[in-house]
């Protein structure tokens, strides 16, 4: 659907570039956006050319909400009006862009718990998304990025809300409450003459999940990928359980518009309206495809033994894999196995078909399913233990 001249305007849409479950809870001043008409009124709310504009997402999905900030990044005039964009996520794996998830996180938990991965289009590291995480992206041109008077926005909201809390920004642009448990984590994108910021704010987050998730599992591994540099963390509600959502986000806002002079009003929106962000479901499409998920992770190499297990006989054996990968597929497999375990050419014939295939468990179990019934009975139990450490890696 083609953007009407209206919401063009509504949005200060200049550069002609179209973006490649519950909503948080909000106080009685958020008023829900449908289409081009909310958006157009809280772009009159929030004043004229040069204001703000105060978005909180309705959706829940990872990746319609980094979708979102694509499309904000790419359509929105950054020149001639800011933006807050206030989101959570149901439980994810947010990678920055130059990171490796295998190095990451712990992707067999993910895949058995439901938990998706996600890569966003800023740097920076590893964090875990979830219903108890809020993220806040500040929108502006180039000229007036400033990581500092962003994060001035949260630890003196925080300040008004609860005088008593310590929190600082620190130089990594994190912010730490009493001295030493980080609570917010920054990423951040600069284009030709937009940017963009954001940072995580941890208010209740499940802490035992986002350790079992961000636990890579993946041994061997060798990168040149940007790595995250783990800290100690604290959730708000661990330290001041009177908090809640509503004071937190009318405070945040508050905020957002004494440090840069506005007077917006937040709007509630869909992610998903095609109406109001067209081209906004195809860039959620690219978002949680294989290849930008996983072919976009810088080349890597693994070079580890497998401890090898018949599960009938008990038998023990090991084996060494030597893979390189480059745009998440295997370049080259080499898999030796300790001496009886299994004749020689079956392994070989292993490494050939892994070759030149995703680096994922689905081409490993496809090629394996093939080997297998291929085989002897008594080689087919050696075999699957071979594949099934592989996968594990996985």
């Amino acid at each position: 659907m083609m953007m009407t001249s209206h919401l063009r305007r509504t949005l200060c849409v200049a550069r002609g570039r179209l973006g490649v479950g519950g909503c948080l809870p909000g106080g009685p001043a958020a008023r829900p956006c449908s289409g081009g008409g909310g958006l157009s009124a809280a772009y009159e709310q929030g004043g004229g050319e040069g204001a703000g504009l105060i978005l909180r997402s309705r959706s829940t999905d990872v990746y319609q909400n980094l979708a979102l900030e694509d499309w904000i990044d790419a359509n929105v005039d950054l020149r001639r009006r800011s933006v807050l964009l206030l989101w959570r996520n149901r439980p994810a794996v947010v990678i920055g862009r130059h990171q490796n998830p295998w190095s990451e996180c712990d992707l067999r938990a993910m895949r058995a718990a439901g938990v998706p991965l996600a890569r966003r289009r800023s740097g920076g590291g590893t964090v875990f998304h979830d219903l108890g995480n809020l993220n806040l992206t500040f929108f502006t041109c180039k000229k007036k990025y400033d990581r500092k008077r962003n994060l001035r926005v949260v630890t003196d909201a925080l300040r008004t809300l609860r005088p008593g809390l310590d929190v600082h920004a620190t130089d990594r642009y994190d912010i730490i409450l009493n001295g030493h448990y980080k609570i917010s984590g920054t990423a951040s994108r600069l284009g030709r003459s937009s940017a963009y910021h954001h940072c995580t704010l941890l208010f209740s987050a499940d802490r035992s999940a986002l350790s079992a998730v961000l636990r890579p599992t993946s041994r061997g591994v060798r990168s040149n990928a940007t790595p995250s540099v783990p800290s100690p963390v604290t959730n708000l509600l661990d330290h001041d359980p009177t908090l809640d959502w509503d004071q937190l986000l009318a405070a945040l806002g508050a905020q957002y518009n004494s440090e840069f002079g506005f007077s917006a009003v937040e709007t509630v929106v869909d992610p998903s309206d095609e109406s109001a962000f067209p081209g906004v479901g195809g860039a959620a499409a690219e978002l949680q495809s294989w290849d930008w998920l996983f072919g976009k992770t810088p080349k890597f190499s693994v070079d580890t033994r497998l401890e090898l297990r018949e599960e009938e006989s008990g038998v023990r054996g090991s084996a060494h894999l030597q893979v390189e990968v480059k745009g998440g597929v295997m370049d080259s497999c080499r898999l030796g196995v300790s001496s009886g375990w299994l004749p020689a050419g079956l392994s070989g014939e292993l490494s050939a078909l892994l070759a030149g295939g995703r680096f994922c468990p689905e081409h490993t179990a496809a090629v394996a399913a093939a080997m297998l019934r291929s085989q002897p009975a008594e080689l087919q139990g050696r075999l699957r233990s071979l594949c099934d450490a592989v996968i594990a890696l996985m």
